[in-house]
């Protein structure tokens, strides 16, 4: 299986290649950016913890969640989230919180942060307990009359699904934070802080340029003296380090588990990006192949295709899409053609099921997760308003699927250029592995 020039998203193929990319930018304003969350489940109207909506603007979660619990003289810890969303932006989420008087929520007057209900419930609310998300989203800087072109794309992605690549966001500012899952994978220590704390390359601002060459030469408290303090993990391998006399493994024990979790995930994600990048250079995003793992969209359940007349009208219909691995130690893999290429993949990296099963301090069972996703209650439409003209996508997106999957075939740009705020508008979070 090919893979050159795939270490960032921006290089992966487009399903709509042959349709010219019409531009823009997202963000512009911060109404040009509208999100609601969809719940997994609805609040039982019982119970001990209140459930409330809240509207926001240009507040990340993170923010608002302090802000609400210092409101309530609470612990930002005690509020529960299902998911993460943008600060750049107006969204709604369902927070949670114990023993506190629904009518005292309510009567919260927080900057920025609006409460539109409140409903018992009989436990809290849990990170990835999301059905979806509603997006409004605004394309700006768009010439209208490339609207025949954005039309052109969105028929073929409502007709053959949008490729569920994992956003840039998964990979880090370098988009190397797979390479660094990778040596945790194979438990080579070295390779994994070298990642990390050196390999200088084009894009480093001047001081993460000069740090990273400081530490290939092995000046290890220079190097800690000039990384920035928001490289949290650079800073505490070096002085891991310097205390273990060089010790690159105890500079990869001193990084915090979930950091290192989120590492291996960046890994088990490029390895999928790869699978679905195969399937479009073989045109076969939509088709099924007998031994495929098939994923069931009404269901979020997989079955292996054993009969290709039965099973090939179903993902014409986008009932049915070909999956691709979320590779751990328990992962079902696919058989026949899939699944050649499932093991050929992983073999390249030299790497096995059983590495996922030996990684410390880690469970790593795998999952599986379609390879496409279908564009549910879409509408497109351009506007013009007293900033200018303007393209308008309103659609819904399962959890775990990335809007920037939609923009990018629309766009034909690197997402992380369209975004004018610059914090990305993708989350890293909600999606759950088995």
């Amino acid at each position: 299986m090919a893979s050159e020039n795939l270490d960032t998203v921006a290089n992966l193929p487009y399903l709509t290649a042959d349709v010219p990319g019409i531009g823009g930018l997202i963000k512009t304003f911060v109404e040009d950016f509208f999100v609601e969350e969809v719940p997994l489940y609805e609040p039982a109207d019982e119970g001990t913890h209140i459930f409330f909506c809240i509207e926001k603007r240009q507040v990340d979660t993170f923010k608002a969640v302090r802000t609400i619990a210092d409101a309530l003289g609470k612990r930002a810890r005690e509020i529960g989230a299902a998911g993460l969303k943008d600060a750049r932006a107006v969204s709604r989420q369902i927070l949670s919180i114990e023993h506190v008087d629904p009518t005292v929520i309510e009567n919260l007057q927080l900057p920025g942060i609006k409460v539109l209900w409140t409903r018992r419930h009989r436990n809290k609310l849990k990170l990835g307990h999301l059905r979806g998300n509603k997006f409004v989203i605004k394309l700006r800087d768009v010439d209208p009359a490339r609207k025949a072109d954005a039309e052109a794309a969105l028929a073929v992605l409502q007709k053959r699904g949008v490729p569920n690549y994992f956003g840039p966001q998964r990979f880090g500012m370098r988009g190397d934070s797979w390479k660094i899952g990778l040596a945790i994978v194979k438990q080579d220590e070295r390779e994994a802080i070298d990642v990390l704390c050196g390999r200088p390359a084009e894009g480093d601002s001047p001081a993460i340029f000069k740090a990273r060459e400081l530490y290939d030469a092995g000046h290890f408290y220079e190097a800690s003296k000039i990384w920035p303090y928001n490289c949290r993990e650079e800073r505490i391998a070096l002085k891991a380090m310097m205390k273990a006399k060089g010790s690159h493994r105890r500079a990869l024990f001193a990084i915090d588990r979930s950091v290192k979790r989120l590492y291996v995930s960046a890994f088990q994600s490029w390895l999928f990006n790869q699978v679905v990048a195969e399937r479009i250079r073989l045109s076969a995003l939509d088709t099924v192949w007998t031994g495929d793992m098939a994923w069931l969209h009404d269901r979020g359940a997989v079955f292996l295709v054993e009969d290709i007349a039965v099973d090939q009208p179903r993902a014409d219909r986008l009932e049915i899409s070909p999956s691709g691995p979320l590779f751990g130690s328990r992962t079902t893999m696919a058989q026949g053609r899939a699944g050649e290429m499932e093991t050929a993949l992983l073999a390249a990296q030299d790497v096995t099921p059983e590495h996922f099963r030996n990684i410390k301090g880690q469970k790593v069972r795998g999952a599986r997760r379609p390879l496409r996703f279908p564009l549910s209650n879409f509408d497109f439409a351009s506007g013009k308003d007293e900033h200018g003209p303007y393209f308008e996508l309103r659609f819904y997106l399962p959890a775990g699927c990335y809007a920037t999957s939609l923009l990018r075939e629309l766009c034909k740009t690197d997402v992380r250029k369209l975004d004018v705020s610059g914090e990305g508008i993708d989350e890293v979070d909600e999606d759950e592995q088995e």
